[in-house]
């Protein structure tokens, strides 16, 4: 029996990575090595800055809150119904 190729499979796998590595300088959008590389190397980055983003957004709302809150207890406790309207305005104004 002939010996089979993997060539459909092949062609697929690295024409994902040339067309994600379109728009790069040089090398890193024409040779499948140096597209391969950057494309990853780029996705790694994306998946970090995805999640320091998401930490960022939590501690700004944090500070957020904790301005609000500060705010409110400045002036007498009786105003205890603005707070979430409050924090809802600033956090749609920035």
């Amino acid at each position: 029996m002939p010996r089979t190729t993997n060539n459909v499979s092949a062609h697929r796998r690295r024409k994902k990575y040339m067309l994600q590595a379109r728009g790069y300088y040089g090398s890193r959008s024409k040779t499948y090595r140096a597209a391969r590389q950057t494309v990853e190397r780029a996705m790694a980055f994306s998946f970090a800055h995805r999640k320091q983003k998401k930490r960022r957004m939590i501690s700004t709302t944090a500070n957020l809150l904790t301005v609000c809150i500060r705010q409110i207890f400045k002036s007498t406790v009786k105003h205890w119904h603005i707070l979430p309207g409050m924090i809802l305005r600033r956090l749609l104004n920035w």
